[in-house]
């Protein structure tokens, strides 16, 4: 029986409806959070390398305001309307994907192609991967969830998946291949792929990494593992991050040292304000500290969760779920690597890492997932 979302004739903008003041809440302090907690941990590299300790700061508020601007704009559109591109900006998204590999690298003499620089603005194409696949699965799958047992339409979502991932990985950029991966198993499984199916992909994932680092396609990725395991073989070169982290992360001890009293954030831990933010929380906050901005984090994902099983419809749910899954795999994953738990992968904590443009995307996701929750309001009256 068609359901209600998709038997009304809607326009483009949503008339009413009260979205998640919850979720929106959890939003917001993080962001608050993490605006405090970036000029805290950047003023000092600021200053030594651009002569002013407000450079990334001010950026970042610029970006955040700008974000929030469109969080709303975008919370009163309907999400249905974005449907209609997604297989577009999947396409579009894949070519510039592939026009980046062939392009020469941002960084003379670093073989790393990961940013599109158009005149003095730079950004990660990678960021607009991370909506295409879900825009993209959600449609798709919502569409053809009756077909999510078939092996044949599995191997089709598979593929859909790979392509991305593939040029994403060439750039190469490690973190965003797997979070863009893990996005699309999750909604996936969520779309009721049979668990057979799960363990056989999961297991067919696992060999073509391994085969990938062992061939040289991502040769860089064995350095990683090893300067992960033991970081002391190269204490002054490729394992200095890690162990300042550490140290960093071990002098906040259970209270910290207190707001803006961090010493490793003076040129110690390279670049702070970006992947590696997280140790310089721990060392102001300490674990308390750090705690409490974890279970922020789930406490946006526990919401965001509850947004979505409160849908009209399989496509809003599925929406609702992949922007909500997509900020808690990133969190994860940036303190797995801040706190050494996995290889340094390059991946940056949501709400608190410097980059306006992935902030900015950020922001305009979430406000996609409360475009959801105005339209759960709507179908309640």
């Amino acid at each position: 029986m068609p359901e209600k979302a998709e038997r009304r004739k809607r326009g483009m903008f949503i008339k009413g409806g009260r979205l998640d003041i919850t979720f929106l809440s959890f939003v917001l302090i993080l962001l608050t959070i993490g605006l405090v907690m970036l000029f805290s941990a950047s003023y000092a590299y600021s200053l030594e390398y651009y002569g002013s300790s407000y450079k990334f700061i001010t950026q970042q508020l610029l970006f955040a305001l700008v974000g929030l601007v469109a969080m709303y704009a975008l919370s009163r559109i309907d999400y249905h309307f974005w449907r209609k591109f997604a297989v577009f900006l999947y396409i579009a998204t894949l070519v510039v994907l592939a026009a980046l590999l062939i392009m020469p690298p941002m960084i003379p003499g670093l073989d790393v192609k990961r940013w599109l620089v158009i005149g003095s603005f730079s950004f990660q194409p990678s960021e607009i991967a991370k909506f295409a696949v879900i825009l993209l699965f959600s449609s798709v799958i919502s569409a053809n969830y009756k077909k999510m047992g078939e092996i044949k339409f599995v191997l089709f979502l598979a593929v859909l998946l790979a392509l991305p991932c593939g040029l994403i990985v060439l750039e190469p950029h490690l973190s965003a291949t797997i979070l863009v991966f893990a996005i699309g198993i999750v909604l996936m499984v969520i779309g009721g792929i049979k668990k057979k199916i799960i363990v056989l992909g999961g297991g067919a994932a696992v060999g073509l990494v391994g085969v990938a680092i062992v061939s040289g396609v991502i040769s860089y990725g064995s350095d990683r593992i090893k300067y992960w395991l033991n970081p002391w073989l190269d204490p002054a070169g490729k394992g200095f991050q890690t162990i300042q982290s550490l140290l960093a992360i071990g002098s906040g001890g259970i209270l910290g040292r207190g707001f803006g009293q961090s010493r490793q954030k003076y040129l110690w831990v390279p670049e702070p304000h970006n992947d590696f933010i997280f140790s310089i929380v721990c060392e102001e906050l300490g674990l308390i500290g750090a705690m409490v901005i974890i279970i922020l984090f789930a406490l946006l994902v526990w919401r965001g969760f509850t947004i979505a099983m409160h849908a009209p419809d399989k496509f809003g749910s599925l929406l609702a779920v992949g922007l909500t899954v997509q900020v808690g795999i990133q969190a994860i994953l940036n303190i797995w690597v801040v706190t050494n738990t996995m290889p340094n992968t390059g991946i940056s904590l949501p709400f608190f890492s410097y980059g306006g443009t992935s902030l900015f995307m950020l922001l305009a996701e979430m406000g996609i997932v409360l475009s959801v929750s105005r339209s759960s309001a709507i179908e309640k009256t």
